[in-house]
C-alpha cells in the first residue's frame, strides 16, 4: 500500500493505493474541494498520464465532495473507457452519494454499496443497486 500526497492541506484529504487482481484500489478518506482536487487527480494518474484501466475508488471516507471532484471523477472515467476499462465507486457516505445523484454522474460512473461488490469485475451496474 502507497501513500500518495502532495497537498498542501494533506490533513484535509488522506489516499491510500493498492492493487488486489489486478484492480487499482484507491481509499479516499477526507474532503475532496478546490484545494484538495489536485492531489485527488495525481492519486487517479498513473505516470502522469493515464488513469489505471480498472479503477475501484474506496470512498467510505470521504465527507465531502464538490464539483472539483466530479470533474476529476468525469475524466477520470473517460480515461479508462478509452483503453477499455473503469472506474468504480465503492461504499459511498449518503451526502456524497447525494450530489452525484444530483448531477448524474452515478448513471455514468457506477456505484457500489461495497467495496467487495465494487472489486468484482464482472458485477455490473444493475448489481449495484440492490
Amino acid at each position: 500500500m502507497a501513500e500518495i500526497s502532495g497537498s498542501t492541506d494533506e490533513n484535509r484529504l488522506s489516499i491510500t493505493s493498492a492493487s488486489t487482481d489486478g484492480i487499482r484500489v484507491l481509499t479516499v478518506r477526507g474532503e475532496i474541494d478546490h484545494d484538495t482536487a489536485p492531489q485527488f487527480q495525481r492519486a487517479l494518474i498513473l505516470g502522469g498520464d493515464a488513469t489505471a484501466p480498472r479503477t475501484v475508488l474506496d470512498m467510505r471516507g470521504v465527507t465531502f465532495m464538490d464539483s472539483s471532484g466530479i470533474n476529476t471523477l468525469v475524466a477520470a472515467h473517460q480515461e479508462a473507457a478509452g483503453t477499455q476499462g473503469w472506474v468504480r465507486l465503492a461504499a459511498l457516505a449518503a451526502p456524497v452519494q447525494r450530489v452525484l445523484e444530483i448531477v448524474g454522474l452515478d448513471a455514468v460512473v457506477a456505484c457500489y454499496p461495497t467495496l467487495g461488490q465494487a472489486l468484482d469485475p464482472d458485477s455490473g451496474p444493475a448489481e449495484a443497486a440492490g
